[in-house]
Parts: C-alpha cells; sequence; structure tokens
C-alpha cells in the first residue's frame, strides 16, 4: 500500500503545482489579452464602416437573436453590429458595418469554426465571398448564391448578415 501511494502524492503535488502556476499566468495575460481584443475590435468596426471616427455602443433590450454588440457611428454614418450564428463546423462570429440607407459597408470574420478548405471559402477574410455583399440590402444579399460545396457555411454567413441588417433596421427605427 506505502509503495502505491507516494507516486500518488507526487503525481497529485506536480498536478497542484502546474495548475497554480497557469493559474498565475492567466492572472497576469488576462489584462493583456483583453486590451488587444478591444483594439482588434476597435479596428474591425473602423474597417466595416471606415466613415465613422467614433462609435458609440448601444444597449437595445430586444436586439434579435445573434446580436453581440450594437455600435452606431458619428455623424449619422451608420451602424456596426457584431453577430454570431451556427455553421457547419460550429460559431460563425462576424462583424458588419450598414449606413444609414440600410446597406452593407462592410464584412469582416472574426472567427469560425468551419471546416479547412471548404467551408472557409464563405467565411474566410480572403475568399472574396464577403465581398459581394458590399452595397447590398437585405434582399440584394438574398440573392448572392451559396459557394457550392460549402452551403451550410454560406447560408449561416447570410443569416448572419439578415440578421445584423434587422438589428441596424431596430437601431434606425428606434435612434435613427
Amino acid at each position: 500500500m506505502k509503495d502505491m501511494l507516494k507516486p500518488v502524492i507526487v503525481l497529485a503535488s506536480i498536478c497542484l503545482i502546474a495548475t497554480a502556476m497557469l493559474a498565475y499566468v492567466n492572472e497576469l495575460t488576462q489584462p493583456v489579452i483583453i486590451k488587444a481584443e478591444e483594439q482588434a475590435a476597435a479596428a474591425a468596426r473602423s474597417e466595416v464602416l471606415p466613415d465613422a471616427k467614433k462609435f458609440e455602443k448601444l444597449d437595445f433590450p430586444k436586439l434579435p437573436d445573434g446580436v453581440n454588440e450594437l455600435y452606431k457611428g458619428d455623424n449619422g454614418t451608420g451602424y456596426v453590429v457584431q453577430v454570431h450564428t451556427k455553421g457547419y463546423g460550429g460559431d460563425i462570429k462576424i462583424i458588419c458595418g450598414v449606413d444609414m440607407d440600410g446597406r452593407i459597408t462592410g464584412v469582416k470574420t472574426l472567427s469560425h469554426s468551419e471546416t479547412s478548405g471548404v467551408g472557409t471559402k464563405a467565411v474566410d477574410n480572403n475568399s472574396g465571398y464577403r465581398d459581394k455583399f458590399v452595397g447590398k440590402d437585405k434582399r440584394g444579399c438574398e440573392s448572392v448564391d451559396a459557394i457550392t460545396g460549402a452551403t451550410i457555411s454560406s447560408n449561416a454567413y447570410k443569416k448572419a448578415l439578415r440578421i445584423a441588417l434587422d438589428a441596424c433596421k431596430l437601431a434606425m427605427e428606434v435612434k435613427g
């Protein structure tokens, strides 16, 4: 019994020390990670609604399901909405800029879990698929064809854009 107890205690001690060290490193890096994420989000907002210089975060009690954040650009330039939806491989998180006419000014994928090579054709920022939506309203988005072999991912991307456009329409009706 004594021979079995010693390795268990040693292994438990190693696990406890490793866990404590990971918790400490996490505590040190958490503020840096949060700041980097905030800077990346601010850059993404400026990318999808380039005419706006500042953004005001809006809080609405009843936004469509899937909306994470909604911002209003200064000088009546439009809105930026961060949305998530379920794709083939998992959640797709995008950010979308919408002008005051209800047309998309830019779209950027923030994260996704789509199948590499096939599903990523619809959600990858370098694929060109997102550019097909720029300048389109909700009805125009429906006219963009899905990518062959990535239909679920394409439809999820379009769904995310519909959610974003609905949220912006609601904001325009309430805030102007």
